[in-house]
């Protein structure tokens, strides 16, 4: 299996439903990835760079998982990214990222209907994407597209849609892990 690493960008991951259960199933499915919680990273939102730089240059896989705040990125992941993906590491003449698969998978609050030309949003989910497969560009990585899970939402809820949020996040975990596998 080649060197997989999993970077959650989710800012509190601790009051996450979805991410959080992702992020739990993919530790069981793949025992052996290395797994970076950002919220649990950082020093006031300051990063061990060489930290960070050290676990990309050793990946083979990387894997960013993220929740979809304001059709991006939350501001943590973006942070981390300014921080570690500089020029000389992460593109450049002398670039050590290049050749690495890189793979996004995001969670949505609101459900998958709305992300359609005809959806609410006026958009298909794959348009939000152009800045992930920019980056993955410029850095020379190998872009694997991204996975979604739709509708999971904290809005409304209850115990019962705690439960079916965690069941659905689940099932996408094992396939992310599937396609994690598969590269």
């Amino acid at each position: 299996m080649k060197n997989v690493l999993i970077i959650s960008g989710h800012p509190n991951l601790k009051n996450s439903v979805a991410t959080a259960t992702i992020m739990e199933e993919l530790a069981t499915q793949l025992p052996q990835a290395e797994i970076r919680k950002l919220d649990e990273l950082h020093q006031h939102y300051e990063f061990d760079i060489q930290a960070e730089q050290k676990a990309i240059e050793q990946a083979d896989v990387i894997v960013w998982q993220v929740p979809f705040y304001w059709y991006a990125m939350p501001a943590l992941m973006k942070k981390w990214l300014d921080d570690v993906f500089h020029h000389g590491f992460a593109h450049g003449s002398t670039a050590k990222v290049g050749g690495k698969k890189l793979l996004v998978s995001i969670t949505t609050g609101a459900p998958a209907e709305l992300y359609q030309k005809e959806g609410f949003f006026q958009h298909e989910m794959g348009e939000y994407l152009v800045g992930f497969e920019t980056t993955a560009t410029l850095c020379q990585l190998d872009y694997q597209g991204a996975m979604w899970l739709h509708g999971v939402s904290y809005v409304g809820r209850d115990e019962a849609k705690t439960r079916q949020q965690q069941a659905e996040a689940r099932q996408y975990a094992r396939q992310l892990a599937e396609k994690i596998q598969s590269l």
